[in-house]
């Protein structure tokens, strides 16, 4: 069991820790289950058939987007299961002596608070009632004649004692947990999880079985350690959280006329500082996880890191509705661990990022948590998105977030607002992404394909049958001289299936008297791309097409590749965007650092020549 758990601090070995720690809790049941001598109980086959069953469909059918009440109703569950004990034991006048009596009314109460708490916690986050902080009159006053109730009933024994001690203690969960703001149900889940441990640690007392005090103890110490890393990490006391200061009730109010002007005042800014973008953070929050839209932040990703810039996604520990509630959601969709990184780490990434993109988050960026006292977030560490040189904020409106606090970040001049449910809005940012670039001053992509030749220090061309159907193995001779003419180091990557026979573009090649040196295989230029200024394609699209490496069951895939994608920039001359012989679409076409040139190559190049003779 403490072995699994410390597997489980680490997401490369956290599968395997896992299943060591379920493994190790299935072997103490067998264990207890043996010692008492019941193996051969109908009704306790029935109950584990029962509870396996359930688990198993819940492991099945429930959502990613649903497992923070899971994990409530789970808890919830544990904390009850430890109720029930005390309450058969207490009915059954098993108990015997002051301790035993003690320790079964504290099983009692400390189980059914948790479930109370829980079962309350589920439905707030699976949106039965509201997900904002609720307060009875007198709420503390309340709060205080229940706690005097319950401590007193733990002195009496008996079966109206216990039943008090269980209804006391459920009604003391849900007055807990009904004070509790959405943003704060994280360290809420994690004091509730301690709580279901602690119940079933009291419970092995009167039940005499140290392994169940052992295990529990385990649960309730690392559930309790969670909880005040986090409260640290909020700079806030786990007290203020239960008792609803960290939250404002009621009906936040929006900022009059902040919504509309922004995101109209910005709706231009946003795709020029997504372009020029070359150091990127990602804020998710819960707004992502509302919307589904973790694939879409996968695919952002992808996106970014094609056009060669440099990502990063930063967590707020809080972030989500439990603890790691974004490590989940974007581990299912396959971002890797390494590019998620905690609020210090990305707090000192982001003053020199030059677009910070929030997805979904409100007060974790919040900058009135450093400059309005008096406010529930006040004190309270964000991550500081406000720092990066260009902001976009794509949430669903400009409302409070569940502190009630107006987010300042809003009205900044650098901030751009996209505003609308997550996943829509970043499929407007996925769409601008994958167009290629198209338009310049010249009006056309030619000209944008000169332009990037003209810069250039370093070119790879990599030929392909389409320049044997044009017969333009005259203009990338020409090419190469005018290239050369400005000191520009120029290669060419040869495939080694490219055209129709072995040595197909070698031979074309050879007809206009490129040298031979200046062919390279696959295997001596791959290495050189990722260095490589641009890479113009001629006529060539299986032998480039990414898809080789990624579409499982097609027929190109994992078939060696020239990794084309790797360089800064990609021109690609070819007749259009139809597929090659292979029948994948080219996945290259749509990387947004893909300048696609249509036509026959012959032509294309023709002009590519001129615009780079015109300049010089």
């Amino acid at each position: 069991m403490l072995y699994g758990i410390k597997l489980m601090s680490s997401p490369k070995t956290a599968v395997l820790g896992n299943a060591l720690g379920a493994g190790a809790m299935l072997a103490a049941i067998a264990v207890a289950l043996l010692e008492a001598g019941i193996l051969t109980y109908p009704l306790l086959w029935a109950g584990l058939g029962v509870g396996t069953a359930l688990g198993w469909v819940a492991a099945v059918k429930v959502l990613m987007i649903q497992m923070p009440q899971m994990v409530a109703a789970l808890n919830g569950l544990g904390g009850g299961a430890s109720a029930l004990v005390g309450l058969v034991l207490a009915l059954q006048g098993e108990a015997v002596g002051a301790f035993a009596h003690f320790t079964t009314g504290l099983t009692i109460a400390v189980g059914a608070l948790t479930f109370g708490g829980s079962a309350l916690a589920a439905a707030k986050l699976h949106g039965v009632v509201s997900q904002r902080p609720q307060e009875l009159p007198r709420h503390a006053a309340v709060v205080t004649v229940v706690t005097v109730l319950s401590l007193a009933s733990l002195f009496f024994a008996g079966r109206t004692a216990a039943f008090v001690q269980l209804i006391l203690a459920l009604v003391f969960g849900v007055l807990l947990t009904m004070r509790v703001g959405g943003a704060d149900m994280p360290i809420t889940i994690s004091l509730l999880n301690s709580l279901s441990g602690v119940a079933g640690a009291i419970a092995g007392f009167p039940l005499k079985n140290p392994l169940l005090v052992a295990v529990g103890g385990i649960v309730g110490a690392s559930g309790f350690i969670l909880t005040q890393i986090m409260c640290r990490a909020m700079n806030r006391s786990l007290l203020s959280i239960l008792t609803g200061r960290t939250t404002v009730t009621g009906t936040p109010s929006r900022e009059s006329g902040l919504e509309a002007p922004t995101q109209a005042a910005s709706a231009c800014q946003w795709e020029q500082a997504l372009a020029e973008a070359e150091r990127v953070a990602i804020i998710p929050g819960y707004g992502m996880a509302v919307a589904q839209a973790q694939l879409q932040v996968k695919e952002l990703i992808d996106l970014l890191e094609a056009g060669h810039k440099e990502v990063k996604v930063g967590i707020h520990p809080v972030a989500g509705r439990m603890p790691g509630h974004m490590n989940v959601l974007l581990a299912e969709v396959d971002v890797p661990y390494e590019k998620l990184h905690d609020m210090e780490a990305i707090n000192e990434f982001l003053p020199g990022a030059d677009l910070a993109i929030v997805v979904g988050a409100n007060d974790v960026v919040n900058p009135a948590a450093m400059a309005q006292p008096g406010t529930p977030i006040y004190g309270m560490p964000i991550i500081r998105a406000d720092l990066a040189k260009h902001v976009m904020v794509l949430n669903y409106d400009t409302q409070p977030g569940y502190a009630g606090v107006p987010n300042s970040l809003y009205e900044e001049p650098h901030v751009s607002l996209l505003l609308g449910d997550a996943k829509e809005t970043l499929e407007k940012v996925l769409g601008f992404l994958r167009q290629p670039q198209k338009e310049v001053a010249g009006g056309r992509p030619s000209a944008e394909a000169g332009k990037f030749l003209s810069q250039a220090e370093q070119v790879i061309i990599v030929p392909g049958y389409g320049m044997a159907l044009a017969a333009a193995q005259h203009q990338v001779r020409e090419l190469v001289d005018v290239l050369q003419g400005r000191g520009i180091q120029v290669k060419i990557g040869i495939h080694p299936v490219a055209g129709r026979m072995p040595g197909h573009m070698n031979v074309l090649l050879a007809e206009v008297d490129i040298p031979y040196d200046m062919l390279y295989t696959l295997d001596e230029i791959n290495p050189e791309f990722s260095s490589t200024d641009v890479v113009l394609v001629v006529g060539a699209n299986d032998v480039v097409n990414p898809a080789a490496q990624t579409a499982e069951g097609t027929p190109i895939y994992g078939m060696p590749i020239l990794s084309v994608s790797d360089a800064r920039h990609v021109v690609v001359c070819n007749l259009d965007r139809s597929p090659g012989y292979a029948g994948v679409p080219n996945a290259l076409y749509n990387m947004p650092h893909c300048l696609f040139v249509e036509g026959d190559a012959s032509q294309t190049l023709r002009e590519i020549i001129s615009v780079l003779t015109e300049q010089g």
